[in-house]
């Protein structure tokens, strides 16, 4: 087919031609240009960091595929070739069924395992789902995380594009987990996939995804929503590890909520983008739920990794715990960013937070910027932070049993971050891993 590709900047007649471009029905189109005055309309987040971009200067969609291939070796050779170059396959040989891949505005490459045909699950790029499955579609789109909430929500409204969207029906457990792959590849390009994961009564899910982007001198926008439903006594665990290039605003809102007895894990690693809003949510609207998230973030020079959780205690007897795990090096910013409110309605509720950040050298830069709000006497809330310098006694110690200060280095920041790690799959701890690696090797040359 033909490559479409908007020019920069956004409209109303571009948001409607998306919608056409799709063949969405009416209400969903009425969505969009809702969303979009919406989005001219708000200002910026009026906390955290500067955000300087400039709208006009982005390109909100591109298509380079007439459809979406069920086997790899259908996908465009050049866009092989991009996933090739930045190990993709190497990694994900064994795991290209049950996989999706996403590059630009739209999913390339999506691929079902027979299991979930076989367990009547729902895996589907979200655009082919609102085509297939409307009913289910509507009754969640857009209730968890209204189109109206800020800047970058409307946005999303507006042009959202891709995206994976997973129903797994009641008693269904999966004996791996799914994976998606989002792929910016284009110039000052913007990415705005929809993610929708429905996971019902006494059910099980571990999704995956990771993020990358090549590194330009002008900026990309990501601005993506996550939406989960964990039923009743349901489990669902959501990984990412994104790797976005230091031209990369990373502003990003994921929500779930949570019913009796139900669990969330969020298990969030982010080692790129020049600068990161993220605060995975977690409702506990029922009694008995959990929520937990566990992050790491690492932050150079010229990024800022403002990220952190929200958890919402809504239920009776409901428990969160965040961990979150913070390197800055080279001046980088890397803060924690969070909020727990233990409501009235909330009784015998517990949350515990823990953040940790080590700082490389005397540029660098880490706050902890906690909202904690408990609203009955029955319940507690416990935080602690630390900030602390690389431990020159543990380095020697390391040295001095014949490791340079490079290996030294390395071991002991994946020691500190160990408690992400081991959330992991193994092939995914292994490329965390890597990506560590070549980070660790920039610090010792510096």
């Amino acid at each position: 087919m033909k490559e479409i590709k908007f020019d920069k900047g956004l409209n109303k007649e571009k948001v409607i031609e998306i919608s056409k471009i799709k063949n969405e029905p009416d209400w969903m189109r009425d969505l969009r240009v809702k969303s979009y005055i919406e989005f001219k309309n708000k200002e910026f987040p009026s906390f955290g960091p500067e955000i300087n971009i400039n709208f006009d200067d982005i390109t909100y969609y591109r298509k380079v595929d007439s459809k979406i291939q069920n086997s790899w070796n259908k996908v465009d050779t050049d866009i092989k070739n991009t996933f090739d170059n930045i190990g993709l396959i190497d990694q994900e040989k064994e795991y290209l069924d049950g996989l999706g891949v996403q590059y630009d505005s739209e999913a390339i490459y999506h691929n079902m395992i027979k299991e979930l045909e076989d367990k009547n699950i729902i895996f589907l790029d979200t655009d082919t789902a609102l085509k297939k499955y409307p009913e289910l579609f509507k009754k969640y789109f857009g209730t968890l995380v209204k189109y109206d909430e800020n800047k970058f929500t409307a946005l999303n409204g507006a042009v959202w594009s891709g995206g994976t969207f997973i129903y797994v029906p009641p008693h269904t457990k999966l004996d791996r987990p799914l994976q998606s792959y989002f792929r910016i590849n284009t110039k000052d390009m913007g990415q705005f996939e929809r993610t929708l994961i429905i996971v019902d009564d006494e059910s099980e899910l571990h999704y995956i995804e990771g993020c990358t982007a090549p590194t330009y001198t002008t900026d990309s926008l990501h601005a993506a929503v996550v939406e989960i439903f964990v039923g009743k006594n349901a489990k669902c665990r959501y990984t990412t590890i994104q790797n976005w290039s230091d031209n990369v605003y990373n502003l990003v809102t994921k929500r779930a909520i949570v019913d009796d007895g139900g669990l969330m894990e969020w298990i969030d690693g982010n080692i790129g983008s020049k600068v990161n809003m993220k605060y995975p949510a977690c409702i506990l609207k029922g009694d008995n739920s959990k929520g937990n998230c566990i992050s790491i973030a690492m932050a150079d020079n010229n990024q800022i990794q403002d990220t952190g959780a929200k958890m919402i205690h809504l239920g009776k007897n409901t428990h969160s715990s965040i961990i979150a795990k913070s390197i800055a090096r080279n001046g980088g910013n890397a803060s924690y960013r969070g909020t727990v409110s233990i409501e009235e309605s909330a009784l015998n509720s517990y949350s515990t937070i823990k953040c940790d950040t080590i700082l490389l050298d005397e540029k660098s830069k880490s706050d902890t910027i906690p909202t904690n709000i408990c609203k009955n006497n029955s319940s507690t809330i416990e935080h602690e932070a630390t900030v602390s310098k690389l431990n020159e006694d543990n380095l020697f110690y390391l040295m001095s049993r014949g490791l340079d200060e490079e290996k030294a280095i390395e071991l002991s920041i994946i020691g500190f971050i160990e408690v992400f790690r081991e959330e992991l799959p193994l092939e995914y701890a292994v490329e965390l891993n890597n990506l560590l690696k070549n980070n660790f090797q920039k610090i010792c040359k510096k």
